[in-house]
């Protein structure tokens, strides 16, 4: 029998308890199913996506500019069409490179990128035969189906991979939304974080594990940190799946290094609500966004173990400029030129989101070194 879980009750360990939520009743189930308590991962997963009350299954907005909308966060999609003009040239040479004709998007949000996508493929006048679309929010593919509306049938939806996928794959701000574990070294022994309810409301609590962090955490301080094998296997299940083509990933995150760095000691998870910021997952369950930044040498290594070829990992800043983004742009008003600062500006989104690129290595396509657009300069695989 496992040992109980230590439930939080000194200040190294946050006492926080969330208010009622619609998901109470669910994650009482699923925690009298699991023995009382729940791995902050499987706790995390049901936050986000139960159907009908987790946050990515029910009808908020979620994407959008201002708080005003009902939205909780922006993407850069929405901040500028320049960003999926950019991408799009990535794409379109990927394709061209692999000799595959369909793009795959994961988590496709408002729809945004992937109108953006289509658009400027056909305007290159890249053969584009199908997008195809991956997510399991049934609101959000709602909302993408009318968007993308005037592409008829060469748009699809689809809720489960195939066998075998041919085409290049793009994710933006996927992986952060993946389940992930957490682990407290708490007076120097490690324990896995979960969550049990605890005089009526929900409350952290450790039980000893075995699981470590990749690297060894300098130091004897208590220190929190996340683990993502969910993350780690959606690439793995990418790579079994993808006989031809690319992936490009997106995201905010760090290599392996610097996410375990000894002074990270409270970890990365953050949660989202009406455009502000908290570090409290337990509160408003269902209602508000939870990511986790994303350790990209576990991405890479992934890949590369399931026999991918690591085509480069930079900046999103420095992506985005070896793209295009900026080609003349030098005469667009204002507005326009303000939010692609936004994307590429080291203290806004191009140095805190990363951007990983693979390409498939099969008997059937053998992998060629050619040489992708996005990371012509600035390529930092050797950091990862």
């Amino acid at each position: 029998m496992p040992k109980p879980p230590i439930l939080p009750t000194d200040a190294a360990v946050s006492p926080d308890r969330a208010t009622a939520s619609p998901l109470q009743p669910i994650l009482q189930r699923a925690m009298e199913d699991a023995g009382g308590w729940l791995g902050f991962d499987d706790f995390m997963a049901l936050a986000l996506y139960a159907p009908g009350h987790g946050y990515y299954a029910s009808g908020s907005r979620k994407f959008g500019h201002m708080p005003q909308s009902g939205s909780d966060f922006v993407t850069a999609p929405e901040l500028s069409p320049h960003f999926g003009r950019a991408l799009a040239r990535q794409v379109g040479e990927a394709l061209q490179a692999t000799g595959t004709t369909e793009v795959w998007e994961f988590g496709a949000g408002s729809g945004a990128l992937a109108a953006q996508l289509i658009e400027s493929l056909d305007t290159a006048g890249t053969a584009l035969t199908r997008y195809t679309i991956v997510d399991l929010s049934s609101s959000l593919r709602e909302r993408q189906q009318t968007r993308l509306a005037a592409y008829g049938e060469r748009v699809r939806w689809v809720q489960e991979l195939p066998a075998q996928m041919m085409g290049v794959v793009v994710g933006n701000e996927v992986l952060d939304a993946m389940p992930v574990k957490l682990l407290a070294r708490l007076k120097g022994v490690w324990h896995e974080r979960g969550v049990a309810f605890h005089a009526g409301a929900l409350a952290f609590a450790d039980r000893l594990t075995d699981l470590r962090p990749p690297l060894e955490i300098e130091g004897s301080q208590d220190y929190l940190t996340e683990t993502h094998a969910q993350a780690e296997g959606f690439v793995r299940t990418l790579a079994d799946r993808l006989a031809a083509g690319a992936i490009f990933l997106l995201d905010y995150g760090f290599p392996e290094h610097e996410y375990f760095h000894p002074q990270r000691s409270m970890g990365t998870l953050m949660c989202h609500q009406g455009h502000l910021a908290d570090s409290n997952p337990l509160l408003n369950v269902g209602l508000k966004d939870i990511t986790a930044h994303v350790n990209f040498t576990g991405i890479a290594l992934a890949g590369q173990d399931a026999g991918l070829e690591v085509l480069g990992y930079t900046s999103q800043g420095r992506f985005l400029l070896n793209c295009g983004l900026l080609d003349g742009m030098e005469d667009a008003p204002l507005a326009q030129r303000v939010m692609l600062q936004k994307l590429i500006n080291e203290h806004e989104m191009g140095e805190l989101f990363k951007v990983i690129g693979f390409a498939a290595n099969t008997t059937q396509q053998p992998y060629t070194d050619w040489p992708a657009l996005g990371f012509a300069q600035g390529d930092r695989s050797h950091t990862l």
